[in-house]
């Protein structure tokens, strides 16, 4: 038992070392496209495509040729995809022909889609704008003439889609209407999960998404959905670990840096977090959610001068955000560098004065600066918009 045992590792390890670094290529070309740089991205993705086989650098590439409008090479390299992987490039090449106002020859490849593994939801076709250009033709309604998709399909879209639009109700009805009928489903235990995520029951969802993983442990819907609600539910270190499986499941997905980070944060392991965000700023080095959260990691620990950085480089690319000046003000805070605090405080303030919190900050560094006046005008502010923290400072520095 020991050797074939030993034979699977390999495999599975050999499997994730080649997942990796696609998906490092897939998300950088991704953030490059999102960037509106698609020839660059294409650029990268070559680079990757010569040392992988991976058909999804190929099905990427083809997406920053489209952008390009290299429509030529897009589907050269969709059809290449096919030859590797059957059906992973056809949703592709129907985007391609229904951009080019070929009707018939999108139809075609979108049939072949919908029949393969890589078969699109209703909603995704239809919201896509590819098809636009298509879609009040002959061969588009008579395509949709067909029931592509099952009742049971349908049904459990339609609980998706009332969960977004917030209609919790209707989509319990529909839950129940099929639990009535696929009375021993995975999809009615999975739409339950997300039904009880939405209602903030998360350890319900959590314990209902364990049952699925332990059948299908590399789902990547389940996965994603269980690390959400295990971080709801507090347990960040559970939901770091998911994290970690999507991630070595080679899934594209640069947000699960930034979740995981956040995930280490809260169980104090600020290097594993700092790593983290720092990768995420390798895709996207100008977000400023990543900015500010890597300036918070610094701090944390401990590292104040490295926090002011990141939240000054959030500054520069983010000149009108109040939070960016809050950011860097409070790093100011911490070092008790008041008078810089103050300046930033105040340009916070000057673009949302209705921030209590801020008020307080601003007053307390007044205080410490010695300016008791303009400090307790701070402190009279932040109790007008509810901060009932200042009323100590009040009656302890402004009443006489």
């Amino acid at each position: 038992m020991k050797k074939p045992l030993i034979l699977i590792l390999l495999i599975i390890n050999a499997r994730l070392l080649v997942a990796q670094p696609s998906a490092d290529y897939i998300m950088k070309g991704r953030a490059l496209m999102e960037a509106g740089k698609p020839q660059e991205a294409a650029r990268v993705l070559t680079e990757a495509a010569g040392k992988s086989g991976d058909y999804r650098l190929l099905t990427e590439r083809a997406e920053a040729f489209i952008q390009s409008g290299d429509y030529t090479r897009a589907i050269s390299d969709l059809n290449s995809a096919n030859t590797i992987t059957p059906g992973s490039g056809e949703f592709g090449l129907a985007r391609i022909y229904a951009i080019r106002g070929n009707a018939s020859t999108s139809v075609y490849h979108l049939e072949l889609c919908l029949q393969s593994s890589f078969k699109r939801s209703e909603k995704e076709v239809m919201l896509d704008p590819a098809f636009s250009t298509v879609e009040n033709t002959p061969e588009w309604r008579q395509f949709w003439k067909k029931d592509w998709y099952n009742n049971y399909e349908k049904a459990l879209a339609e609980i998706e889609y009332d969960l977004e639009t917030g209609s919790l109700a209707d989509a319990k009805g529909t839950l129940n209407d099929l639990s009535a009928s696929y009375s021993e489903s995975d999809g009615n235990v999975y739409a339950g999960a997300l039904i009880s995520f939405s209602e903030g029951k998360f350890t319900e969802s959590v314990r209902a998404l364990s049952g699925l993983l332990q059948e299908e442990p590399s789902d990547e819907k389940y996965l994603r959905l269980f690390a959400r609600a295990q971080a709801a539910a507090g347990n960040h270190a559970g939901a770091s670990a998911t994290y970690s499986r999507l991630i070595e499941l080679g899934v594209p997905d640069a947000a699960f840096y930034l979740s995981r980070a956040e995930c280490f944060r809260k169980t104090g392991e600020n290097d594993k977090a700092d790593s983290d965000v720092t990768k995420y700023l390798s895709f996207y080095p100008g977000d400023k959610k990543a900015l500010s959260f890597a300036g918070k990691v610094a701090s944390a620990g401990g590292d104040n001068i490295k926090a002011l950085e990141y939240f000054s480089d959030n500054l520069r690319l983010h000149p009108n955000d109040p939070g960016c000046y809050i950011d860097r003000a409070n790093a100011y805070f911490v070092s008790r560098s008041w008078e810089l605090a103050i300046k930033d405080y105040s340009m916070s303030l000057d673009l949302q004065p209705s921030n209590p919190e801020v008020w307080l900050n601003k007053g307390i560094s007044l205080l410490n600066a010695g300016k008791a006046e303009d400090a307790c005008h701070d402190f009279r502010m932040a109790f007008s918009l509810g901060n009932r923290k200042a009323t100590d400072y009040i009656s302890r520095n402004c009443i006489k």
